[in-house]
């Protein structure tokens, strides 16, 4: 196998199992690991693949190889290792694809107390190691020992975000989607007094039902009938490896993730007035108008998990919320977890008395489209198009391009690993957004 340079993500490694990585190239990703963190010892866990057990023992004698002990928190969810890197104080890889097809494996990793590791902070050194074959020489051989109590610790540490007597006896529906929420959820749950309906909560990582992506309305079909049959107070919908959700409301319709920001903010300004919240360039400005009206401070970060976290120590912010369903919280060791996202809106239900689709209605001051992809092949050319069209409207140019006018935004960005634009588009109505939508998508495609 050639090296495969190109698995070498922006926040994370992924690629095909086993054409792009396979158990040699994880072994040597374990030693890179090693020789990057510097520590005695590091946190691994891994998601419900089919190729995670073998390849999570590749990247452990990768480790070991070094000298370095590995402690094995066995199959968990994202957030679980993030959990467990702040509480121990140690490093932390995750060998998981997150939502992507079943064919994909992947690492994503961590320093101590969860701090991130992107291109610019550990990925691209890691790269040049396991490219030149460049690792340090060890004369000690590592261990491996187990942690079987994580998941029973980590629910403890969600319960400590909300008050648990508050919780109402909701009538919920939660869709798995074969992935590691099926095992965190009836952990978490346990203490809830919650009826819960579980659609696809055994681990497969063939995903027999629909793609663990729950950003695709297509996926959360099964979920949304559920929700109507049952006459559920609310849907939720976990990614493939846990660390992201999604809101279905009791008329089965999907929450956009804005809005949850807008929600999580509220409540976290009522408990820490004046505190800093992050949102990133495509979040609906509802979400900086409410934390501006409420004296709550402001920062515009990245999109991305390791450009917010960074931003979120610099900044000293509360939380932080994403339009791909990523909530970030600083108790949380400033980390995401769908997990404590999801119980902090069981509890702003429970506390407003309202159902779902009422407590959104606060925050839905704009009509907002779903972040849209356009297959392109030269990307830069049609951004460059936008910006020579749109030249007078140009708010920003990071993460994209973002054009504002007086009754709209729009956001034109490319993805960092397929030939794809993303738009994202906000107006004041929704003949307005339709109207502009369609404007825009005649460019892409012209």
């Amino acid at each position: 196998m050639s090296f495969p340079e190109h698995v070498f993500k922006a926040y994370d490694i992924r690629g095909v199992y086993p054409g792009e990585i396979d158990e040699n190239v994880m072994e040597k990703i374990g030693k890179a690991f090693a020789d990057f963190v510097k520590s005695d010892k590091v946190l691994l866990g891994y998601d419900m693949r089919v190729s995670a057990p073998q390849l999570s023992k590749a990247f452990a004698r990768g480790v070991n190889s070094q000298g370095v002990g590995v402690i094995d928190l066995g199959q968990i969810s994202t957030d679980v290792i993030y959990f467990a890197s702040g509480k121990y104080n140690l490093p932390g890889a995750m060998i998981t694809a997150s939502h992507n097809p079943a064919q994909y494996t992947g690492v994503k990793f961590c320093k101590a107390q969860a701090e991130p590791i992107g291109k610019e902070t550990g990925i691209e050194e890691m790269r040049e190691m396991v490219r030149e074959d460049a690792f340090l020489k060890s004369e000690n051989i590592g261990g491996v020992e187990e942690n079987k109590n994580i998941l029973e610790e980590f629910a403890q540490h969600c319960y400590g975000f909300i008050n648990l007597e508050k919780i109402k006896s909701f009538n919920l529906v939660i869709d798995a989607g074969n992935g590691m929420a099926g095992k965190t959820v009836p952990i978490v749950f346990e203490k809830m007094p919650c009826s819960v309906t579980s659609l696809y909560f055994e681990l497969d990582g063939n995903f027999p039902n629909h793609e663990a992506n729950p950003i695709k309305k297509e996926n959360n079909e099964d979920l949304i009938a559920c929700v109507k049959e049952k006459h559920a107070d609310l849907g939720l919908a976990f990614d493939g490896d846990g660390d992201r959700v999604f809101f279905i409301d009791e008329n089965g319709e999907m929450v956009d993730s804005s809005l949850i920001t807008a929600m999580v903010s509220k409540k976290v300004l009522e408990k820490n007035p004046g505190a800093t919240i992050i949102y990133n360039v495509v979040v609906s400005k509802s979400v900086p108008e409410l934390v501006e009206k409420m004296g709550g401070k402001l920062f515009m970060s990245k999109v991305g998990h390791s450009y917010i976290k960074q931003d979120m120590k610099d900044h000293n912010a509360s939380f932080a919320g994403e339009h791909s369903g990523h909530y970030y919280f600083k108790d949380n060791y400033r980390a995401d977890s769908g997990m404590i996202a999801a119980l902090y809106v069981l509890e702003l239900l429970s506390e407003s008395g309202k159902k779902m689709s009422e407590l959104v209605k606060e925050f839905e001051v704009y009509s907002k489209i779903e972040e849209t992809n356009f297959e392109v092949q030269n990307k830069q050319i049609i951004l460059d198009k936008f910006s020579e069209i749109y030249k007078n409207n140009i708010t920003q140019d990071f993460d994209g391009i973002t054009f504002e006018f007086e009754d709209y935004w729009f956001n034109v960005r490319p993805s960092n690993t397929e030939p794809v634009l993303r738009l994202n588009l906000e107006a004041k109505t929704g003949d307005i957004m339709k109207e502009k939508v369609e404007e825009i998508k005649k460019i892409i495609e012209s």
